[in-house]
């Protein structure tokens, strides 16, 4: 039995190929966006995924001021954040964060979907969000996939 080939193959950082993909999110919603876009910076699609190795993808995320929530969230939903002094909690809706920044709330769907290591931050800079749908990343000759809603 010591004469077996079958053995685990695990990736790690010279072995891993990381591409660069495009991801229009135009009327799509937002969870179900980021839940695939996680899916792809953590290396879930790929064949040779490794738990504790960044093996994922590099996205770049388009048009991120176009995002859909459905039903009332739009108005309803409240993000929290806390200025560190006393009565600093100060409330957002996702209409007042898109006003200001487009990007933040794609960003910050996606970051609570990674997890919260050093990994998960390491594959968390591998995301590149922008309004509209200019991008400065042509050089690396991203690959447009469709998301699977």
């Amino acid at each position: 039995m010591k004469h077996l080939s079958y053995r685990t193959i695990s990736a790690n950082k010279n072995t891993v190929n990381k591409e660069w993909v495009i991801v229009d999110a135009e009327n799509l919603v937002l969870g179900r966006l980021c839940s695939q876009i996680a899916a792809i910076l953590r290396g879930k699609t790929k064949t040779n995924f490794t738990p504790h190795v960044d093996c994922g993808d590099n996205v770049i995320v388009i048009n991120a001021e176009k995002i859909r929530f459905t039903g009332k969230k739009m108005n309803n939903k409240q993000y929290v954040r806390h200025t560190g002094y006393p009565g600093g909690q100060r409330f957002a809706t996702p209409r007042m964060m898109m006003e200001k920044d487009g990007r933040r709330v794609v960003e910050m769907a996606v970051k609570g979907m990674l997890p919260k290591t050093r990994l998960g931050r390491e594959q968390y800079r591998n995301l590149f969000v922008y309004v509209g749908t200019e991008h400065p990343h042509a050089g690396q000759q991203p690959k447009a996939i469709e998301v699977k809603l």
